[in-house]
């Protein structure tokens, strides 16, 4: 056989497969805790894009670093579409400018950016005992008391804790931040008193605000969420600069077939569609984010890099 018809069965062979995608299970690596919203997140649409797909997707939680450790894992992960990332911003785009060159992995160029997912703002919450309860009182509070409020998050470079930071200097107040491993961890000490104040998805603080045991003083996006309609907006609040909503994803480690890049994304779109997910999306204040394929994701991802590159500087944050 001629070195050319080698070349032509080699690439034959692989367009082949990926053609035939997927024809055994795909893991879906979530690379935060058990029980936050992305995981909640990631398990509900699992569920339809494996009816879509025809084969598993196992949900894979590989938690550590403010979500750096489960998404190196995918950046070196074999591309053949079997290794799925469900991304975010913090380590897509917060922490790559925190930790400016330190991270084993670019966000542009060691992915392929496959579909959005979801937007969405932050509720603000206290602890139960808390001597504030709305975002004005909180900005008196920790005025009058430099330094005394703490606030936790599920990692250095979460958007969690961005939205802590991004408050503080918003209102030019001093807040401790506390990095947690797990965003239930932190939830634990929010409740108990251990924490003052904490940032979180409609979808995770909904049932600890129902029972009572955490209160919602406000909200991180522009507009005011429907599911908690008394909760202050921080632009209301007369602090514009503290917006801050979040976003995710799915991406692929770079390499990846773009056959099997685009067939992700149209099953992605399609899950996203089904009237179970729709709900979901609804009751926990999430918008889906169809209009953004492996085109316009990856565009989305520099831009993404480019804004938290002038927030870190603005704010002195980088290591």
């Amino acid at each position: 056989m001629t070195i050319a018809a080698v070349v032509a069965a080699t690439f034959g062979v692989g367009m082949a497969r990926a053609e035939d995608w997927p024809t055994r299970p795909v893991t879906w690596v979530v690379p935060f805790a058990a029980g936050g919203v992305t995981d909640t997140t990631a398990r509900k649409i699992a569920v339809v894009l494996a009816d879509k797909l025809g084969q598993s997707v196992i949900v894979e939680n590989k938690p550590g670093a403010g979500g750096i450790v489960g998404t190196e894992g995918v950046a070196v992960a074999k591309p053949d579409g079997y290794t799925v990332l469900y991304a975010s911003g913090g380590p897509m785009a917060i922490l790559p400018n925190l930790k400016k060159g330190k991270l084993s992995y670019d966000p542009v160029k060691d992915f392929a950016h496959v579909q959005g997912i979801t937007s969405s703002s932050q509720l603000i919450v206290a602890s139960p005992n808390a001597p504030f309860n709305t975002l004005p009182e909180l900005i008196a509070y920790a005025k009058a008391n430099p330094g005394k409020v703490n606030f936790g998050s599920p990692g250095i470079g979460t958007a969690q804790h961005f939205a802590g930071e991004l408050l503080a200097a918003a209102a030019d107040i001093e807040m401790t931040h506390i990095p947690y491993k797990a965003g239930t961890s932190q939830m634990v000490d929010l409740m108990s008193g251990v924490i003052d104040l904490s940032f979180d998805y409609t979808s995770v603080i909904k049932p600890y605000s129902d029972a009572g045991k955490m209160k919602v003083i406000g909200a991180t996006g522009p507009e005011r969420l429907p599911s908690f309609p008394d909760a202050m907006t921080v632009v209301e609040a007369g602090l514009p600069d503290a917006v801050n909503v979040g976003w995710t994803s799915v991406a692929l480690p770079a390499g990846t077939p773009q056959e099997i890049v685009d067939k992700l994304s149209g099953a992605l779109q399609a899950s996203m569609a089904d009237p179970s997910v729709v709900e979901y999306f609804a009751i926990n204040a999430q918008t889906p984010i169809t209009d953004k394929g492996p085109k316009d994701m990856t565009q989305f991802v520099v831009e993404e890099n480019e804004k938290f590159a002038r927030i870190v500087t603005a704010a002195g944050l980088a290591e």
